[in-house]
Formats: C-alpha cells, sequence, structure tokens
C-alpha cells in the first residue's frame, strides 16, 4: 500500500492519473501537456507507474498509449480524491470546471456523476434492475465506503432489462465475460450508487455511439445532448427537469 501511495503522491503523476481516470489511452506527449512537464520528465514518470503496476500501454505504429490498469485504479484515484482538500476555485473557469464534473462525467469507462446516479435510479423505477435490500433508487446504504466500487452491490436485473437495454442499444450478452456484469460505485459527488461494471460499460459506449453524450476535449467531463435528453427522457429514465 506504501508503495502504491508513493507513485500517487508526486503532483505531476496523480495529474496522469485523473487524466487517464475515464478509462481512454492518450500518449505521453499529450499526458505531458497535462501533467505540465516535459516529455523527458513525464517518460520518467510513466516508466515508475507502469513498473507500479497502475498503468499498462500499447504500442499502435510508432507511437504508444498509456491507459489505467483497469476500473480499481480509477476507483483509488476517485478514493483520494474524495479525501483530498479541495483546491481553493479561483477563477470561474475553474468553478464551471468543477460544476461540469460533478454533473456528469466517466468514471473510468462508464457514467458517473448527477447523471450516472440518474440513470441508475431511471433504471430501477423502469424495473431494468431490482434493489434486493428493501431500499429504493440509488441510494447508499449506511455502511457503503465512499468513492469506491461496491464488492456485492444491492442490485439484480429486473423484468424489464432485456426490453429496457435493447432499447439503448445495449446486448446483455456482450462484453468479456471475465468481467462481472453488475458492478456499483458510491458517486464521490453524489453520494449515491451509479452502475460499473461491463453492463456500465456497455451503456456507456451506447451512448456515446448514439451522441447521446459527447466528451469533452481533454476534460472528464461529458455533456448530455438535447437529443439525448429527449430520448432518455421519453424513456423515462431521467426525470422532467433532470
Amino acid at each position: 500500500m506504501a508503495a502504491a501511495a508513493t507513485l500517487l503522491a508526486e503532483p505531476a503523476r496523480a495529474k496522469v492519473l485523473v487524466a487517464l481516470a475515464d478509462g481512454r489511452a492518450l500518449p505521453a506527449s499529450l499526458l505531458a501537456t497535462e501533467a505540465g512537464v516535459s516529455a523527458q520528465t513525464i517518460s520518467a514518470h510513466l516508466r515508475k507507474l507502469l513498473d507500479g503496476g497502475l498503468l499498462t500501454v500499447e504500442t499502435s505504429g510508432r507511437h504508444r498509449y498509456y491507459r489505467l490498469a483497469g476500473p480499481e485504479v480509477a476507483a483509488a484515484v476517485e478514493a483520494v480524491a474524495r479525501i483530498a482538500r479541495p483546491e481553493p476555485i479561483k477563477s470561474l473557469k475553474q468553478s464551471t470546471r468543477a460544476a461540469a464534473l460533478r454533473e456528469a462525467r466517466t468514471c473510468y469507462d462508464h457514467v458517473a456523476g448527477r447523471l450516472g446516479v440518474a440513470l441508475l435510479e431511471g433504471l430501477v423505477r423502469r424495473e431494468a434492475l431490482l434493489r434486493t435490500d428493501g431500499c429504493s433508487g440509488a441510494a447508499r446504504r449506511p455502511d457503503d465506503p465512499l468513492a469506491q466500487q461496491l464488492p456485492d452491490g444491492p442490485y439484480e436485473l429486473g423484468p424489464a432489462a432485456p426490453e429496457i437495454f435493447g432499447e439503448l442499444g445495449v446486448d446483455l450478452s456482450t462484453g468479456s465475460p471475465s468481467r462481472r456484469l453488475l458492478r456499483f460505485c458510491v458517486d464521490w459527488s453524489e453520494q449515491k450508487h451509479h452502475l460499473a461494471g461491463r453492463l456500465g460499460a456497455s451503456l456507456a459506449n451506447a451512448l456515446f455511439d448514439r451522441e447521446w453524450i459527447t466528451r469533452r476535449p481533454r476534460h472528464r467531463a461529458i455533456d448530455l445532448t438535447p437529443a439525448g435528453r429527449a430520448a432518455l427522457t421519453d424513456l423515462k429514465l431521467l426525470a422532467e427537469g433532470n
């Protein structure tokens, strides 16, 4: 634990991990810009993160692309962000960016923030997912750790799952069988559950493919498009005003 914490403790490396927390693979040149360091310095940091098991790298032609080693690394970054003292907001740009992250963002490869929680609540409301603990919606249980992926999320597929996920373009049978279909995180900004796991990733991909959500350049925040808001409202997955 101390070795992993040491890797997280250096500011430039922390910025690299945050930049990769949406699950994408990025080149060293872009990561150097994100971290505010030189190409030579970022190479040294990336090597330490690779050796420490926090990153993986893939080669495409002459280029090398880096990504987090898995969702557990993203969960660790989210957890540290949750307990860290926030930097004071000194500009409108910073304030706007912080608000955008709370509204909708990627958590590794699934949707988080207010939008992610609202989608989970909509799936429960439509009985695509069922709570198995007697609670309602996406409410966090008292013992759920903040900003972490849950080992035992209190949900199961509901009777309307094939219909609802089919309407969303999500095939429940696709994806790597080695990854659990249903996983859930406690959202650090909303302190409620959002959908993760293979199903969460498939849902996010479907929303991106339909351009119901879009990525912001060099930013973990995502935007719900007018078409996406209308479609998800029609499917009764978003309540009016969400």
